[in-house]
């Protein structure tokens, strides 16, 4: 009994630890800059707003959508050399904006370059992370890489700001160096492991047919209706209280992620998909219904329950897209990447236009109203949806076993 709890002791591989380390390192990097570009492009380099957005609009796209081209990139030239081009790109990209604090054209295309880096790294990245690994521990893995990316996302705003605006050549010199470093130590990977076929074997069944989901089209859904929380809480928040107390949600908000996340992987595994639809889309609705009531407990109240929601929805959807696909991980985690872009860029149009309408009839609460309404309805619409898949699997089986008793 004791040899075969002694793999369950042991958290994370020598490698597996590095790479959640370098995760935590590269977001911090990352978001030591990116948050700040709209101030860097408009106010630094005098880019006009719209030019401004258009420009962000292209890097989200490529940053999202681009992740299909990883899987096959990886299966071309591996998980390793992935990664390797994908750090190279993002280093090169930061280098770039030195000179390009003043060419609008160099520090497009260091942006443009930054995304295309981050297309390629996730999915690498994940795949890496699970490959040799059973299913077991693919919970905890994802979840343990997810809270270091929001380790990194909640700490690299504050630590550049002092120089983002006074020092921004020293900003990006400095990211450009970590990223080199942290490249260097992922040419010191081994190569990655074939998943053993015990674990394929041992793995239970997932198949579409069990309830008809789609994990990509319930990953559109989850984003876009997550992202009407990311996109426009800031607008209703600080004229209501204040920025400073915007700023202490939104920590508090990522230490959340980070901490609730590992503690609660192996609970949202063993969930069905439907009901993790409940959990997830239930705690959604509740966290706008709470930010519609206003003041500051309403909102610190429904950031934490939206934060139940991302870490129930988005967890899931990444485990059930691997369990119910024989493509490579590199290739399902793009998809996924590919997915979210969808729903983001769906709820910024549709955000934009519901936030102008409900600020038109006075009532800017209307507008969370609202959004609580979709994510009390979009559940039910995807288990419907997925009931009438899965029946329509199912039917062809069953008059071809009847035709063969005839």
């Amino acid at each position: 009994m004791s040899a075969q709890q002694a793999p369950r002791q042991r958290r994370f591989t020598a490698p597996q630890g590095f790479l959640l380390a370098g995760s935590f390192l590269i977001t911090l990097g990352s978001f030591a800059v990116l948050p700040y570009m709209s101030v860097l492009l408009h106010q630094r380099l005098g880019l006009g707003l719209g030019t401004v957005g258009f420009v962000l609009a292209v890097a989200s796209l490529i940053q999202f959508a681009g992740g299909v081209v990883a899987g096959p990139v990886a299966a071309r030239i591996g998980l390793r050399r992935s990664m390797l081009l994908a750090l190279a790109l993002r280093t090169a990209g930061f280098a770039a904006f030195v000179p390009g604090l003043t060419s609008p054209v160099l520090a497009i295309g260091a942006l443009l370059l930054v995304s295309a880096g981050a297309a390629l790294y996730l999915p690498a990245n994940k795949a890496y992370l699970v490959a040799g690994s059973p299913d077991t521990d693919r919970p905890r893995l994802l979840s343990a890489s997810s809270s270091a990316f929001n380790a990194g996302m909640a700490l690299g705003p504050p630590a550049a700001a002092p120089l983002v605006l006074g020092s921004p050549g020293v900003l990006f010199t400095c990211v450009a160096g970590l990223f080199a470093l942290v490249g260097v130590g992922h040419a010191f990977l081994p190569r990655e492991e074939a998943r053993p076929e015990t674990a394929a074997s041992e793995a239970p069944d997932k198949s579409p047919a069990q309830s008809g989901l789609s994990p990509f089209l319930v990953t559109v859904v989850s984003v876009y209706a997550f992202m009407f929380f990311q996109h426009y809480l800031a607008l209703f928040a600080v004229p209501r209280t204040s920025a400073g107390f915007y700023g202490v949600v939104l920590m508090g908000y990522a230490a959340l992620l980070v901490v609730a996340q590992p503690l609660l992987a192996e609970w949202i595994a063993a969930l069905s998909y439907p009901a993790a639809l409940r959990w997830g889309f239930g705690a959604m609705a509740a966290g706008m219904a709470a930010i519609a009531g206003g003041g500051h407990a309403g909102i610190a109240v429904g950031g934490a329950l939206l934060c139940l929601g991302e870490i129930v929805l988005f967890l899931k959807n990444d485990l059930e897209a691997l369990a119910r696909s024989s493509s490579p991980p590199a290739t399902v985690f793009g998809r996924q990447r590919l997915a979210a872009g969808i729903g983001a860029f769906a709820s910024g149009v549709v955000g934009g236009q519901l936030y102008a309408a409900a600020e038109s009839a006075g009532s800017a609460r209307a507008f969370w109203v609202v959004v609580c309404l979709q994510c009390l309805l979009l559940p039910v619409l995807l288990m419907y949806g997925g009931r009438r898949t899965a029946r329509g699997r199912s039917e062809p089986r069953a008059e071809t076993a009847s035709e063969l008793r005839g």
